[in-house]
């Protein structure tokens, strides 16, 4: 029951309203009520209505229909949530919101009668129906209404009684080390058609026919019942790089999922069972807040280089050369092999560590650890100038790159 002091804060509250002006419309309770609605808490605005009409002396239409206002939607708050419920049953879900979509026409007419009435102390009926029916379906389901990250919304529109679900995503974290020479890590449409499929790519749309990203997101959208993946990774390795050591931090956004509690170690055996191109480890949930800081991330990085000399180097000199490049910082000028898709611009990145060891006159292994963003092929056989200082600089001769692998990422994880 509202207490007395309630009914004193109506009847101020009234008594500041165009009650006249007012009396041209038939409004329901629950459109009354929201002239009110900052008046009192833990109020329904239906009851404020009721409070409210001997106190204006505003006529009660026949039919909620009727109302001038809301047209009778106010009164179907049941048959939405109900709406709500059957179209949100196909999905797995813990925290939803509830979001409506009303004609114009009954928007214009609650600013007609704010206006006219001179009404301060409102609410839009988007908010109210929104707050109601979602607090039935809290009560229907057992399911908790999330205002900020809900797993799902549903809206439902009013003028055509149907309901448009808008699912979130599902993200999980992982590792994955990658040992074929033949995939890139994310899917990488076809040059030619940019996806459409064409000749040159067999019609699939792609250059390449796997990736790190669907060895991984087929088996994830398979048991997640999703649509779609989208593949987030702390960076990149080259196509015909490896990916070893302790793997690359990656996340794996499902989108639209059905099923949203997901059995990590099934899909992590899975997904290794399935190829022996990739493995991936670590698997646990995420979110996108998570994806922001790994694709922000800068963790320095471990490499294997084979190199080959285009002419015998002596051990002695080959140290030397490390000793003065290990610890250093080199300019580098956007490498020629990427410049058709990066800006031309000179980096400043630091060497951390650099080790040898000679395979024989002609060839070595050199290990690097150097900074984020430090073209490794490019230190070594300096890219005709572009990277200043380089192993080839400090040597006199030409290097090449053979093969290059990811050591170790060091993200502290």
């Amino acid at each position: 029951m509202e207490s007395d002091e309630f009914r004193d804060e109506m009847a101020v509250a009234a008594s500041n309203l165009n009650a006249s002006a007012l009396s041209q419309f038939q409004l329901c309770d629950s459109c009354l009520g929201r002239l009110f609605a900052k008046v009192g808490r833990g109020v329904e605005n239906r009851s404020r209505g009721i409070i409210a009409r001997p106190l204006l002396n505003v006529v009660s239409p026949e039919k909620d229909s009727e109302c001038f206002m809301c047209k009778g939607v106010a009164s179907r708050v049941e048959m939405y949530a109900e709406q709500a419920i059957n179209a949100l049953a196909e999905w797995e879900y813990s925290s939803f919101l509830i979001g409506t979509k009303f004609e114009q026409e009954i928007l214009a007419s609650e600013e007609t009668v704010w206006s006219e009435a001179g009404a301060t102390l409102t609410e839009p009926i988007k908010a109210e129906m929104n707050r109601e029916i979602g607090k039935l379906v809290e009560k229907m389901t057992g399911k908790e209404a999330n205002f900020t990250k809900p797993d799902i919304i549903a809206v439902v529109d009013t003028t055509y009684e149907s309901v448009e679900v808008q699912v979130s995503s599902v993200y999980f974290y992982g590792r994955y080390r990658k040992f074929s020479r033949e995939i890139p890590q994310t899917r990488w449409p076809c040059r030619e058609c940019r996806g459409r499929g064409c000749e040159r790519c067999n019609d699939t749309g792609k250059m390449y026919q796997d990736s790190v990203e669907e060895f991984i997101g087929r088996h994830a959208v398979e048991i997640t019942g999703g649509k779609d993946h989208r593949f987030h990774g702390m960076g990149r390795e080259d196509i015909d790089a490896l990916m070893l050591g302790n793997g690359r931090p990656f996340i794996l956004e499902i989108k639209d999922p059905k099923i949203r509690t997901i059995n990590y170690p099934k899909l992590q055996e899975k997904v290794n069972a399935s190829t022996d191109k990739i493995e991936i480890s670590e698997l646990r949930p995420s979110d996108g807040d998570e994806v922001v800081r790994i694709k922000d991330a800068r963790p320095n990085k471990s490499y294997r280089a084979h190199v080959v000399f285009s002419a015998p180097v002596n051990e002695e000199n080959l140290k030397e050369v490390v000793v003065s490049l290990g610890g250093t910082s080199i300019a580098q000028q956007t490498p020629t092999r990427v410049i058709h898709r990066r800006s031309d611009m000179t980096r400043n990145r630091t060497v951390h560590k650099l080790e040898a060891r000679m395979l024989n006159s002609l060839e070595a292994e050199l290990d690097i650890t150097a900074e984020a963003g430090t073209y490794i092929k490019e230190f070594v056989h300096g890219d005709g100038g572009r990277t200043v200082p380089s192993i080839a600089e400090k040597l006199g001769i030409s290097c090449e790159v053979r093969a290059l692998d990811v050591l170790n990422i060091i993200d502290n994880e």
